[in-house]
């Protein structure tokens, strides 16, 4: 019972979740491809620079780095974090837009359509918000370094960078958004700079992160809970417009 429970807790997204996940994605591609084969026009998911923030934001953001970069640093000068922090963002951003390029071409081989890619990034964000709500800052979740080792500038690429900044469900979502611009160089840009903007955020807040512990640690646990929250709901919205574009539901109010 006790393993099944720490199982549980390590995470919401189970193997069999995930193979009841992949197939239901495959039941909506074959009734968005049978839709389209009929002549019925589909429109294409909208995603707004605004929407784009709050969806990557829980993926990418500076919340979830705070704890672990604390721990990492603890008892360095400022120049070393500031060193630290901007080693970790820079490999950060490198993996981000090697893992969008590489994705974007893997995903325009295998023709998946626009509406199941919104539903997959729908699905992505309301599992990654739930799994954060329910376990925010659980005990564990931090990465450490070894006993009576001194923190060195290669913690920057992992664990910081990745998978504590660019986590894998970051770089599933970054990869989505991008196949979803397919030939929008401007949808494109906005992720570019939304992504880039959101790095910058995690920069500053490595910077001031012993500071913002300190002064706002509760509160911003508090914060944490009512972003998640609010993702969850974005998550569930965007699921039930791509099921709307690919027919499974009646149309659905943006």
């Amino acid at each position: 019972m006790s393993n099944r429970m720490g199982d549980h807790e390590k995470g919401i997204v189970t193997p069999r979740v995930a193979g009841m996940l992949g197939a239901a994605l495959c039941v909506f591609s074959t009734a968005w491809a049978v839709q389209a084969a009929g002549g019925s026009g589909v429109a294409q998911p909208v995603f707004g620079a605004r929407k784009i923030f709050f969806l990557l934001f829980l993926m990418l953001g500076p919340i979830k780095i705070l704890l672990p970069f604390v721990d990492m640093t603890r008892d360095t000068d400022a120049a070393f974090r500031r060193r630290l922090a901007t080693r970790a963002i820079l490999f950060s951003a490198a993996a981000l837009a090697v893992a969008g390029l590489i994705g974007r071409s893997m995903l325009d081989n295998f023709n998946i359509p626009a509406p199941v890619l919104a539903l997959t990034g729908g699905l992505l964000l309301f599992l990654v918000a739930l799994q954060t709500v329910l376990h925010q800052f659980s005990a564990g979740a931090s990465p450490r370094i070894s006993a009576g080792a001194a923190p060195g500038l290669q913690l920057a690429f992992n664990p910081l960078a990745f998978p504590t900044i660019v986590t894998p469900y970051g770089i599933a979502a970054v990869i989505v958004f991008i196949a979803l611009a397919q030939d929008d160089l401007s949808l494109k840009m906005t992720v570019a700079a939304v992504t880039a903007a959101i790095l910058i955020v995690d920069w500053i807040a490595m910077l001031f992160a012993h500071a913002i512990l300190k002064s706002m640690g509760t509160a911003l646990q508090v914060f944490a809970v009512v972003l998640g929250v609010t993702q969850i709901a974005l998550g569930v919205n965007v699921i039930l417009q791509s099921l709307s574009l690919i027919g499974v539901l009646p149309a659905h109010g943006s």
